[in-house]
């Protein structure tokens, strides 16, 4: 079984990139940013203006929630570097040009949002803000993965991830005007996974083993696209102590679901290259599984130790 060279597989993929692009665009609803902030709740800040300075006390979101707030947000702002990511890797021809601008366009809009619903509700230090802004887009970004097989795989598992810490973080933060914004977020994440997952199902039926090596590759190293953010590991263990986003979920709501809907357990037209790369990803699984659920357990421990002590 021979494999596709990255012009074969932009080639090949081109049409199902362009059926996929137009039920996109009928299903993606118009949405405003500016209608999901609570506007008459801003106020000056200190500065030009003489407001008032940010105060820790101007916002009831609990921590956890302003962390993974931040975190989003963050990873949003490196949208520049994304786009020349994934327009080098897809192009800028025909469908593949036209969704990359499309994505870039939908993906600006929640990095639009998020900012303002910060800013407007005083729910994070501003100044603290932009300067984590500066030292994170300073460091840029860069695909940990080559080729269209592996890029695809990588978005596939990395927007599902994202429209689940969106969700959940709106549901950590007790306001509902922020609940209600990132679940819109959400929503249009959902439609990116949809696009992906979509595109690398074809994929599969193209050539079967080579895109197994690729989804092996990406599931056994996955990182979210934030992880370069300065004392991320730390951020991220608040997060997944919160329950926001962590091991258990992503193995049972990101991973497994998409795994389940490109049957990949279930084929039978993988040559040894293809079998080996599959009982590589069944091996991964399995100790994440063990992982995940240890971390749970010493979760809970913790809770219930902190609540007898309360």
């Amino acid at each position: 079984m021979r494999e596709f060279s990255q012009t074969e597989l932009l080639h090949e993929l081109e049409p199902v990139v362009a059926g996929e692009l137009d039920r996109h665009l009928k299903v993606a609803k118009e949405w405003f940013p500016h209608e999901y902030i609570p506007w008459s709740e801003g106020r000056d800040y200190d500065g030009l203006f003489g407001g008032e300075p940010w105060a820790e006390t101007d916002s009831a979101i609990p921590e956890e929630a302003r962390i993974s707030l931040i975190v989003n947000l963050l990873t949003e702002d490196n949208l520049p570097s994304y786009h020349h990511e994934i327009a080098t890797t897809f192009g800028r021809d025909a469908a593949w040009g036209t969704w990359v601008h499309r994505w870039t366009a939908e993906e600006g809009r929640h990095g639009t949002a998020i900012r303002d619903y910060l800013t407007v509700t005083r729910a994070v230090d501003p100044v603290a803000l932009e300067r984590a802004r500066m030292t994170h887009m300073g460091e840029g970004f860069t695909n940990s993965y080559d080729g269209v097989l592996h890029s695809l795989a990588y978005v596939s598992f990395q927007e599902l991830a994202t429209r689940i810490s969106h969700r959940n973080t709106g549901k950590a933060s007790g306001d509902p005007n922020c609940e209600r914004l990132l679940a819109k977020i959400a929503a249009d994440e959902n439609l990116h996974m949809l696009f992906y997952r979509n595109l690398l199902n074809a994929a599969f039926q193209l050539t079967p083993s080579q895109t197994m090596r690729a989804v092996t590759d990406v599931v056994t190293t996955f990182q979210m696209p934030g992880t370069g953010i300065e004392g991320f590991t730390r951020k991220a263990l608040v997060i997944a102590n919160a329950g926001i986003y962590d091991l258990r979920l992503h193995l049972d709501d990101v991973l497994m679901p998409v795994l389940r809907q490109w049957a990949v357990f279930d084929m039978e037209d993988l040559d040894a290259d293809g079998e080996k790369a599959r009982e590589e990803l069944a091996a991964f699984l399995a100790r994440t599984e063990a992982t995940a659920s240890r971390f749970v357990e010493r979760r809970e421990a913790r809770r219930a130790a902190q609540a007898a002590r309360a």
